[in-house]
């Protein structure tokens, strides 16, 4: 090996094997130099009668050395054993949870998983992703940054930051933290003067981005307290405005008053039309072997990410395999009367037929409460005749839930679209 590919060869990394093989070596060596010296003075200076006991020299060579190598084996096992235990206690689970091995294990599998970039926003891009993170920790989440309602709203008008609402929910769901500090993270206040309706991830990320300068390494260094597995990443980094085109020919500004319009929607624009995108999110998107496109709100959290031109120009050119994935119920105010061929026209409509590749549809129907005014979207193959896309069906419903996908369900029927797992 040349001394180029040895320091390649020793390159950080999670090389278990690597690591131990060089221990041995250098084991190896310790012991070779200390032979040498203890030769040396065997053979050059007088030893006392006891030596000769102690060094076991009455043994034939051949069975002392072996004895020598065994009880060092014990030894050093032994102490290995009793060091590493003693310096990764604090870190070890508590007692009944996988061991210290067991998270190795799944930490190096998930490391060797698909690279999947999800892009949305809302409840509908958390939940896909808390599925997702069992098979996988090549994640990456692309979320909108146009909503401007409630506490994320408050927080863009007041700070100036991008609005962290969607930000949290992903990290939340990717988060390998203990429970209690992702619970910590969705804790909304409900009373205080200036406190009431924030959430506490939303003012730690907007401390966090004061803190560090800007808004994407407030999003790093926040994902790294919570452990989280994969990456979260802004479409863009500009301050848009999500607008609303309506069949009546008026227009609404503001992603919150969108769903609360006059007439149905016609079609949605940004403010400014040219944002760009961020170059992370593009750069995932080239090296994804599968771009998920949804569940969400269609108008308000998916589509605000697909009109940033280079994200949508970024999806067409990349060699993963693309699906959009339907909701399983309409939307009040938004997509109201929605089937799954209205979805996907209306996609196609606003960015051309060769966005996605599949579809995924939940053939389940779960009835829906009357007041909830929200209906099952439904639909086989044959709805979606002439549009291009090939459709998959699948129980994704979450039973209890109805409105939301199943984060398991919804992950195995992905996984299987991905080369090589399915």
């Amino acid at each position: 090996m040349t001394p180029d590919g040895f320091l390649k060869w020793l390159r950080p990394g999670m090389h278990v094997k690597r690591w131990l093989a060089l221990l041995l070596v250098g084991i190896l060596c310790l012991s070779l130099g200390v032979a040498y010296i203890m030769t040396h003075l065997y053979r050059t200076q007088p030893f006392p009668e006891s030596a000769y006991w102690v060094t076991l020299q009455f043994v034939d060579r051949r069975l002392r050395g072996l004895l020598f190598l065994a009880v060092g084996a014990v030894f050093a096992g032994v102490a290995l054993w009793r060091l590493s235990h003693s310096l990764l206690a604090p870190l070890l689970p508590p007692s009944g949870q996988n061991g210290l091995a067991d998270i190795v294990y799944r930490y190096r599998q998930l490391g060797k998983g698909p690279r999947i970039v999800a892009i949305g926003g809302g409840t509908g891009l958390s939940t896909l992703l808390r599925g997702i993170k069992a098979y996988t920790s090549n994640i990456t989440a692309i979320v909108t940054v146009a909503d401007d309602g409630g506490s994320s709203g408050r927080l863009r008008r007041e700070l100036g930051v991008l609005p962290p609402g969607d930000f949290r929910q992903c990290i939340a769901a990717l988060a390998e933290a203990e429970p209690l500090v992702t619970e910590l993270f969705q804790y909304r206040f409900d009373q205080g003067e200036g406190l009431n309706g924030h959430s506490f991830g939303n003012l730690f990320i907007a401390a966090m981005s004061g803190i560090t300068g800007n808004f994407e390494r407030a999003l790093h260094e926040s994902s790294r307290v919570l452990a989280v597995r994969g990456q979260i990443l802004p479409s863009t980094l500009e301050d848009v405005v999500l607008c609303a085109e309506l069949d009546d020919d008026s227009t609404i500004e503001g992603e919150s008053q969108i769903p609360h319009g006059p007439a149905p929607i016609k079609r949605v624009y940004l403010r400014p039309a040219d944002a760009r995108a961020y170059p992370e999110a593009l750069k995932a998107i080239e090296e994804a072997e599968l771009i998920v496109i949804g569940p969400g709100s269609l108008y308000t959290s998916i589509m605000p990410n697909l009109l940033v031109e280079d994200i949508t120009q970024a999806i067409k050119a990349a060699r993963g395999r693309k699906v959009y994935v339907c909701n399983v119920a309409t939307q009040p105010g938004e997509t109201d009367g929605y089937k799954a061929r209205d979805h996907v026209r209306t996609l196609q409509e606003h960015f051309g037929k060769n966005l996605f590749d599949y579809v995924v549809i939940n053939d389940r129907v779960v009835p829906m409460p009357p007041e909830w005014h929200v209906d099952s979207l439904g639909g086989g193959p044959e709805a979606l005749a002439g549009l291009g896309v090939r459709v998959i069906t699948a129980d994704v419903v979450e039973e209890k839930r109805p409105t939301r996908h199943n984060p398991q369900k919804l992950a195995q029927v992905l996984l299987s679209l991905v080369p090589g797992q399915g």
